[in-house]
């Protein structure tokens, strides 16, 4: 099948104004040098700490931030920058549900206005219509059709994430960028927007990109895994891979910390630790941006950025596999 989106070298860097009189204008590298495919239909997972460029990443692929590269869609058309005109043409194939779910929603409208507004700005239907496909909507996405004409503060955090769940799939769109959508909820009502979105997938024919940081959530929805570090690509591979056999010492680390449901299993394991914080991304490592928390980490890194090679299975990483005991202590 032909990809639905393919991206290539995409970048995105923010120029920031001098601090001092005498001190020159600096320049955040969010993200930098990102390729991956999106198949038709397919998940493909986002994960990484906070600052990692996931969600620039995300913002960059509808036109939200400037970026450069390209970000090429099904019909050969790269959507990096585009005019807001010719973008519009997109809008009703591509649509996002954002992670804070009320902060993304009109507080002066009705569920009914916030769901239609969409399809009345690419459709285009007669008002009778879209009251009918708005209501048909929200039955789909577990709403009441009666609850229509009240204000998003008359809704829980789900149902008000729901609700922007509804408005993303009302145009009917290809692909929906998922933005941290469950980060804000409870436990019991993650996975209920989860199974939503995993049924809504597979009854609409729907590609999704899911941007977390729990591991956990996103092995169950994903098909593949993209593991995000300073805004760049560390691992990319099918889940089952990615989880099985992680290779890159940062998703090893971000596995290690995911917690087992069973408590004789998560007394046993090893968690690895990071040493330091995040390096700035107005002034990364040299060579691999992971070097600088690495246990193994050597004079190759600081002097070689590695690349993002192997298939199906890919990893950034001079030296990839388990790591050893040794390095285990290191880390430790």
């Amino acid at each position: 099948m032909t990809p639905l989106i393919t991206a290539r070298d995409l970048r995105v860097s923010f120029d920031l104004p001098a601090q001092g009189l005498f001190q020159k204008p600096r320049q955040l590298h969010a993200v930098g040098g990102v390729d991956f495919t999106l198949m038709p239909g397919e998940t493909l997972g986002i994960v990484g700490e906070s600052g990692s460029g996931k969600s620039t990443l995300a913002r960059a692929l509808i036109g939200l931030v400037p970026a450069t590269g390209e970000a090429v869609w099904q019909d050969g058309t790269n959507l990096i920058g585009l005019s807001p005109r010719r973008m519009l043409k997109y809008r009703s194939e591509i649509q996002m549900v954002f992670q804070d779910p009320l902060a993304s929603l009109d507080p002066r409208m009705t569920v009914g206005q916030i769901i239609a507004e969409p399809l009345l700005t690419h459709h285009r239907l007669p008002r009778d219509q879209v009251r009918t496909r708005v209501k048909d909507m929200m039955d789909r996405v577990g709403l009441l059709p009666n609850q229509i004409n009240r204000y998003p503060h008359e809704f829980s955090g789900g149902q008000c994430q729901r609700i922007g769940i509804a408005r993303a799939l009302i145009v009917q769109p290809k692909l929906v960028i998922c933005d941290e959508p469950v980060s804000a909820l409870d436990v019991s009502i993650q996975a209920q927007v989860i199974n939503l979105l995993a049924d809504l997938q597979r009854d609409l024919g729907l590609a999704l990109i899911f941007i977390a940081h729990d591991l956990s959530v996103v092995k169950h929805i994903s098909h593949r895994v993209l593991v995000m570090y300073l805004g760049r690509v560390m691992e990319l591979a099918q889940a089952e891979a990615l989880y099985a056999d992680p290779r890159h010492p940062y998703t090893q680390a971000l596995l290690s910390a995911v917690p087992i449901p069973y408590p004789q299993l998560e007394r046993q394991k090893r968690i690895i630790p990071l040493r330091g914080e995040l390096p700035s991304p107005m002034n990364p490592p040299s060579g691999c941006v992971f070097r600088t928390r690495c246990p193994r980490a050597q004079d190759l890194c600081a002097a070689q950025r590695p690349a993002l090679s192997g298939q199906p299975h890919q990893v950034a990483c001079h030296f990839p596999g388990a790591l050893r005991p040794e390095e285990l202590a290191q880390a430790g």
